[in-house]
């Protein structure tokens, strides 16, 4: 795809179907299990529904067209995607650095499987991420973490990596393909959650690793058969019919956050904020020099956790959700899942109504 057409253009031209006259324009569903067998060889074809499924392949070339990969995989969830990324890239063994920053769970999952099998594991924030590479054998980076939205220098990383033979793995979870791509600036992998902003719904899980190396996308690609964190075809479906229209929805999030982001920073009530595309946020510098887009989400500092919830009850717009990246603009208080922030850390997921609306909302429901 011509990566010079603009974020919708690339969204709709990635979901687009050959223009075959007689055939649907839209992405079909096909669902199914068991496939009619040829009398010998399989290659080539449909036979098993965890192996492959012809709307799992519309949603991959889909996905590897946005990141602008050789290819992609489809998983059940984000947690799948990197779990499995992980397996095949970390060994017995080796040393593997994942964001002390980020998911919560991507650390959890590092402690309580990965090392007992012998991987020494490392955990390092944002700005210690190229530091702690100098001798690892895999690193993860999740940029801008969440829920923090810190910013890993990609580039620099990059080169540490490839200095020692290491394999970088992205979390583009939160940029998305229309405001990062990570394997232009070096990555090995992709690993992201869909459920997020490329779905945006708030209605189906699903994950996907994207790459370059067809060795190593072969071998994520077993990891999924053998251990079957499949994608259902009807998420896979749900999926395709949401990328259509991502480019738009993912720019008004965007503009929308970054209008909350400077009215936030001006705001009494709000001790701090964090979004990478204020210029005089602490990242700001490395995210212009990386990112196309700044993203939808805005952390905020208020001064305790009954202050987020009267933020909440106050609001007629937001909604109280852990997920983000979806239509409606949402808010998580992250204390309470167990991240290493405050009462009163606030993430704010900005959706897609209009963006005065939304900061009219929130500056009365702060009072």
């Amino acid at each position: 795809m011509d990566q010079t057409f603009g974020t919708s253009t690339r969204s709709v031209k990635a979901v687009s179907s050959s223009a075959v006259a007689g055939e649907p324009v839209a992405p079909q569903l096909v669902s199914a299990s068991n496939y009619h067998l040829a009398p010998e060889a399989t290659e080539g074809l449909d036979f098993y529904g965890r192996v492959t499924n012809p709307t799992w392949r519309q949603a991959e070339s889909a996905l590897a067209a946005l990141e602008g990969a050789t290819a992609a995989l489809v998983f059940g969830s984000g947690m799948a995607a990197v779990t499995a990324a992980l397996r095949v890239c970390a060994r017995p063994g080796s040393v593997l650095v994942v964001p002390a920053d980020g998911y919560y769970q991507v650390r959890a999952y590092a402690a309580e499987y990965l090392a007992p099998l012998g991987i020494t594991v490392r955990e390092a924030q944002c700005d210690q991420m190229c530091d702690a590479a100098q001798d690892a054998d895999v690193v993860l980076a999740e940029t801008p973490a969440n829920p923090g939205l810190d910013v890993v220098d990609l580039g620099r990383l990059a080169q540490v990596c490839r200095g020692r033979g290491a394999r970088l793995l992205v979390d583009n979870t939160t940029a998305t393909p229309l405001g990062q791509q990570p394997l232009t600036l070096g990555a090995d992998l992709v690993v992201a959650s869909a459920t997020k902003a490329l779905s945006g719904h708030s209605d189906l899980l699903a994950g996907y690793v994207a790459g370059d190396d067809a060795e190593l996308m072969a071998a994520v690609q077993r990891e999924r058969l053998l251990a079957g964190p499949i994608l259902g075809s009807f998420e896979a479906w749900l999926l395709l019919r949401s990328l259509g229209t991502a480019g738009l929805r993912i720019e008004r999030q965007c503009h929308t956050a970054a209008a909350l982001a400077a009215m936030l920073a001006e705001h009494p009530a709000v001790a701090s904020v964090r979004y990478p595309g204020l210029p005089t946020d602490p990242a700001h510098a490395v995210a212009a020099q990386q990112m196309t887009r700044f993203g939808g989400l805005v952390s905020v500092q208020l001064a305790d956790a009954e202050a987020v919830h009267r933020l909440v009850a106050r609001s007629e717009l937001l909604v109280f959700a852990t997920s983000f990246g979806g239509i409606h603009t949402s808010l998580d208080r992250r204390a309470r899942w167990g991240d290493a922030v405050s009462d009163g850390f606030a993430r704010i997921s900005a959706g897609i109504e209009d963006t005065d609306d939304v900061l009219r909302d929130i500056e009365r429901a702060l009072g």
